[in-house]
């Protein structure tokens, strides 16, 4: 239906010009009629020309014009098709003009003959006129439609790079996590009620939460606490972890699932790899949208390396890169320690 009025505004719009020009022709031509009667009988000529113009523009834009987008080239034969058409469709115009106008319509004999070189060459630039104006319109709207197209499929792109990045940080931690579970139920321990309800808030977290593109920062760090909590289980006393947090607005708006990378990398290089006693320092301030995150592990030198192609940092740089507009993130890889600073405008959120 909106193709429909669309496409009725359009030949409106004509028949209103083309009415206005034949009033003004009419006009020059003779002053001894009205101006009302001169601008119906310039619409009665408008309309009785128009069925041939609409016949050969459709023609020229769903015939000639799909079959070049097709073959991708001006081919001869859509040349002899347009050449034809507008041959039959010139031919019409002149003959209604002839027949029916002079004769019928202003009641009155035709002036020269049916072959009139002028009416005829008339007709042709009116022609040209409203085929080129459709055509013209038809291919600004398919360019609008295909970069529209192109953009939506660099976004699906994206969308689904960022879920598959996201993915990615699902916790392999949850095995051990299972383990522990599995060693403290052996122990008739009273904690394993408590560990269940975090691990199960975790991953619903991670499997509802996360697919929200933003969360209340809150989430966030909840969902950091239980993660911390569970890691925590596996080292007892060997690690000691420091959570600090500064949060002037904890309802600001921030990606999920984007800090936990940093601790879960804490955890994996630091402490699972520290034969003794190991810390992790965790630092994160929250002011007017700005949003400041360290991440320090202690590490055994022979570790140096291994942290360099860790992919969940290029997971959440690509990430970072996906979602936000400011942003900076620092690796400080030393010999004993280990520290990630970030610093990103929350509200540079750049939604895909």
């Amino acid at each position: 239906m909106k193709r429909f009025l669309l496409h009725l505004s359009f030949w409106i719009a004509y028949l209103t010009q083309d009415t206005l020009l034949a009033v003004l022709w009419s006009g020059l031509r003779s002053n001894q009629e009205t101006t009302a009667h001169d601008i119906w009988m310039s619409f009665l000529l408008c309309v009785s020309l128009v069925p041939p113009k609409i016949v050969f523009t459709y023609f020229m834009l769903y015939v000639v014009m799909d079959r070049i987008l097709k073959q991708g080239k001006v081919m001869l034969k859509n040349v002899l098709y347009a050449a034809g058409a507008a041959l039959l469709a010139i031919s019409t115009v002149r003959a209604i003009e002839f027949y029916f106008v002079y004769r019928v319509l202003f009641e009155m004999p035709a002036k020269g003959s049916y072959f009139n070189a002028f009416s005829f060459l008339f007709a042709f630039i009116d022609l040209g006129y409203i085929s080129g104006i459709a055509i013209t319109i038809k291919q600004v709207r398919l360019q609008i439609a295909s970069k529209e197209r192109e953009k939506n499929l660099v976004k699906e792109k994206l969308e689904t790079e960022l879920k598959f990045l996201r993915s990615q940080t699902n916790p392999h931690f949850l095995f051990n996590t299972l383990n522990n579970i599995y060693g403290l139920a052996r122990r008739k321990s009273d904690d394993t009620a408590e560990v269940v309800m975090k691990l199960s808030n975790l991953l619903r977290f991670m499997l509802y939460e996360a697919k929200n593109p933003l969360i209340k920062i809150e989430d966030e760090i909840k969902m950091l606490d239980n993660f911390i909590n569970l890691e925590k289980i596996r080292y007892t006393k060997k690690l000691t972890v420091y959570f600090n947090r500064e949060i002037e607005n904890e309802q600001e708006p921030i990606a999920p699932l984007l800090l936990l990378p940093f601790v879960e990398n804490a955890f994996k290089h630091g402490a699972s790899e520290n034969r003794f006693d190991s810390k992790i320092d965790i630092d994160l301030k929250l002011n007017n949208g700005i949003l400041i995150f360290c991440v320090e592990n202690s590490k055994e030198e022979c570790h140096e390396n291994a942290v360099k192609g860790n992919i969940g940092l290029t997971n959440v740089r690509r990430q970072l890169e996906l979602m936000y507009k400011e942003y900076d993130l620092q690796v400080d890889n030393k010999k004993d320690l280990f520290k990630i600073y970030l610093k990103i405008n929350l509200k540079s959120y750049e939604k895909i």
